[in-house]
Parts: C-alpha cells; sequence; structure tokens
C-alpha cells in the first residue's frame, strides 16, 4: 500500500512546527512527509507502522522519523471512541538543522541521530518523560523560547543512551515512487501552487481519476472535501504573512494567499480561526504590546 503525502506547512516567521491531535485525526494514516518528526504519544495503547517496522505503542511512545519515512499509529480504542488529545508533534527540516550545524558546530552532535531518523528512532521511556514537558510547552512558546526548547530537545535526544532503530537496513522509502500515485502528484501540485488558480477537474485529470471518483479518494485521503483543504492551506499561510509582515495590507495577503476576491478571504478565514483578518491580526498587536510591556 503506497502511502499518503502529508503537506505541512511550518510558518514563514518559524523555523519548525509543534503541535498536538486528539484521535481520530486526519493525519492518522499510512503517510509521509520531506520534514522530520518526533512524534510523542500521551495517551492510548495499539500499534506503529515505521517504514517496514511493526510494533505496539503506549504512552511515553517517542520516535523520530526522518524525512519521507512512512509512518502511522494506530489506537486501539472502540468504536466511535474520541480522544481528546493522543499526542504530540514537532516536525522540522533536515536541512535547517545541517544549515545551523555550519554557524553553530555544536549541533553536529545531532547529526547522527538526524541520519539514523531515515530508519526511524525509538527513544526509551526515560528520555520520553524528559522530552515530553519540553515538546508540551514548546507547543505554545513564543519568541526566543521556542528556540530554548528547541534546542534543549535536540541536545537530550543527542545525549540519549538506549534509542534503537526501527526499519531495517534495507528498507529505503522512494519518495519518487511515492509520488506516482494520483492522489499524492494532486497534493504535491496544491503543494507547488497554492497561490495560483486551479480547480478539482484539473485535479482530477492530474490524479489520473474521473472528478467524481478524484472526490471520493481526495476526501478518504484527505479527511475533508478538496475545497474546504485548499481553503485551509490558504488561510494557514494568510495567517503566516499576518505573522511575519505588519505592513502587507489585509488586500494585499488576500492575494498573496491565492484567493481571488476579499469578500471570500474574510468568509474563509472567519470560518477556519473564528476571527476576521483585520481582528486576527488586532489581536497579534495586542499580544506584541503585552510581551513587551511585561
Amino acid at each position: 500500500m503506497q502511502p499518503d503525502l502529508e503537506l505541512v506547512q511550518i510558518g514563514r516567521a518559524q523555523s519548525f512546527k509543534a503541535w498536538e491531535h486528539g484521535y481520530p485525526f486526519r493525519t492518522v494514516r499510512w503517510h509521509f512527509h520531506p520534514e522530520c518528526e518526533l512524534h510523542h504519544v500521551v495517551a492510548t495503547t495499539g500499534r506503529c507502522f515505521v517504514g517496514d517496522h511493526i510494533g505496539d505503542f503506549a504512552p511515553g511512545h517517542l520516535v523520530l522519523t526522518g524525512p519521507n519515512l512512512p509512518h502511522n499509529w494506530v489506537s486501539h480504542v472502540p468504536a466511535g471512541t474520541t480522544v481528546p488529545l493522543r499526542g504530540r508533534v514537532l516536525q522540522f527540516n533536515e536541512q535547517f538543522i545541517r544549515d545551523a550545524a555550519q554557524v553553530l558546530p555544536e549541533l553536529a552532535a545531532f547529526l547522527p541521530l538526524l541520519d539514523m531518523s531515515r530508519r526511524g528512532v525509538l527513544f526509551t521511556p526515560e528520555t520520553a518523560a524528559a522530552v515530553g514537558p519540553m515538546v508540551q510547552e514548546l507547543i505554545g512558546a513564543t519568541d526566543i523560547r521556542r528556540i530554548e526548547l528547541f534546542m534543549a530537545i535536540v541536545g537530550t535526544l543527542s545525549r540519549a543512551k538506549g534509542s534503537r532503530a526501527l526499519s531495517s537496513d534495507a528498507y529505503h522509502p522512494d519518495p519518487s515512487g511515492f509520488m506516482a500515485t494520483g492522489i499524492n502528484e494532486s497534493l504535491n501540485y496544491i503543494r507547488n501552487h497554492l497561490t495560483e488558480s486551479f480547480g478539482e477537474k484539473e485535479l482530477a485529470a492530474i490524479a489520473r481519476l474521473s472528478p467524481g471518483a478524484f472526490s471520493r479518494s481526495f476526501r478518504r485521503h484527505t479527511g475533508m472535501a478538496f475545497s474546504v483543504y485548499v481553503n485551509r492551506l490558504r488561510v494557514n499561510l494568510a495567517s503566516q504573512l499576518l505573522m511575519s509582515d505588519e505592513h502587507l495590507s489585509i488586500t494585499d495577503i488576500c492575494f498573496a494567499s491565492g484567493f481571488k476576491n476579499i469578500s471570500n478571504f474574510n468568509r474563509q478565514f472567519l470560518r477556519h480561526k473564528g476571527f476576521a483578518p483585520s481582528r486576527f491580526r488586532t489581536l497579534l498587536a495586542e499580544n506584541a504590546d503585552l510581551a513587551q510591556a511585561a
């Protein structure tokens, strides 16, 4: 079974992405992405799949997966059960670490673990107990505190004893082969052309499916309709622009994030974020003022 491509959006004003999710969740499927991922399970037990490795997991399960390594964690819970918080995730680009190591040579101590992550790395419960609270704080951290926590996590992982690779030496993920599946080709097209004009009919042609089959397959792979998925990505891009460039007007951000008219942009932003773009910017400014006054 070919894994699905997950599009990871790391903000323009961010070096990495930290977040948490419950269960079920749209990313709980056999999937891959170019980014490295540190995955910490905080609730439920079940079975994990990393490359050609299959094993069990429980709370405290901490794994680092490398670029394009397929993975999934399937919780053993009764059908219909909803878990508010199952795990926390830290995602970053491998090149970010390698570039940073050119400036900060001490980071070279993390590079062997980064290489090992191409097979998936399982850490001991002791390491998970040390790293877990840092990942939890990182999700809500801002500014320099994010970097402090990230470096503390990287340092703890690089010094960890008893870590082991999960996939076999013989397992070599082939992202070009994964991308050959129609839906993944369409997802990659969305990633590369997010701010341009395209429709479901064009993406169906890229996926080599009829429009109806594409719509059903897209919803099955992403957990949402095509239009909802694209609007969500564009709203996230707009949020990054609002956070990183205070001089851009709302109208400029509307078009820079792929929307074609301001009314739809405002409507979609409100739907996905709970605020109008102007209100979102105002709250960002208020938060910055409070931080400076503290």
